[in-house]
């Protein structure tokens, strides 16, 4: 095991915690994020959320950059020092925390939200996205409630994801008004000299790339991926993975020991 070379794609921040884990577990691990993070200045539809917080029955996060960028506001005390009191209630617990994962779970711990009042989907799930989190959520009464979404956008656009988009559909089909606010904006990092020859290299050389966004595939220069191998930690990566042309495409669920398995059952 300690030959195989595992590239980590994420963000540069995440991405330190899990070159440290795989390193753990014996593979030779390093970090080449495919999307940079950037944190958007307080908008005016963010201001505006945080004036009628009080009104939203639940509050959807969709990763822990999203936690990080609501709760950078001078307001986010407030919510939590409420939060935290509303345990108190059974009656009256006030707006819920909802996350897709186990990352953005740990975020909102973080930031000093209860666990009581976060709703995810369970630790053994077999997928950690929108659709569920929908079915641990969407039995619930939203008829007539409001919920805000708070994610990112693509640079020089609005984007939003299909995960995203689909969940924001199904709380209307359900009856809700959901607002949504984005954070932070994701875009293409500016390679290196290094590192353009490190991916040009990494493209047939063996490594395994743990991919972990269908949206960073396309900061890749253009090439022949035929070569390349990939873990990647949701079925829409896979797909957009393999629809690139690349070699060998394994789908994990985005546990560390699941991709650590996942990695040891790629041939050599």
């Amino acid at each position: 095991m300690n030959a195989v070379r595992v590239i980590v794609t994420r963000p540069e921040r995440e991405a330190a915690g899990w070159v440290q884990a795989l390193q753990a577990h014996g593979l030779q691990a390093e970090a080449l994020p495919l999307i940079e993070i950037a944190a958007l200045p307080e908008t005016a539809t963010l201001q505006q959320a945080w004036r009628e917080i009080d009104a939203y029955s639940a509050l959807m996060f969709v990763s822990g950059n999203a936690v990080d960028g609501f709760f950078a506001s001078n307001q986010a005390a407030a919510l939590v020092q409420k939060a935290q009191a509303a345990t108190d209630s059974i009656a009256n617990l006030g707006p819920r925390f909802l996350a897709p994962g186990p990352g953005t779970v740990a975020a909102l711990r973080r930031a000093g939200v209860p666990e009581v009042l976060i709703d995810a989907p369970a630790a053994e799930a077999g997928q950690f996205d929108s659709e569920a989190l929908w079915a641990v959520v969407g039995w619930r009464h939203w008829q007539g409630r409001r919920v805000l979404i708070v994610r990112g956008q693509g640079a020089g656009k609005d984007q939003s994801g299909a995960g995203r988009d689909w969940l924001a559909q199904q709380f209307v089909a359900a009856g809700a008004r959901v607002d949504v606010v984005a954070v932070y904006q994701r875009r293409a990092p500016v390679f290196t000299t290094s590192q353009r020859q490190r991916i040009e290299a990494a493209a047939h050389d063996g490594s395994v790339w743990l991919l972990s966004s269908s949206e960073a595939l396309a900061h890749l220069p253009a090439g022949d991926w035929s070569r390349a191998r990939a873990v990647a930690t949701h079925p829409r990566i896979a797909e957009a993975a393999r629809a690139a042309g690349w070699g060998v495409v394994v789908q994990s669920r985005p546990e560390i020991t699941d991709i650590v398995g996942s990695i040891e059952s790629i041939p050599p």
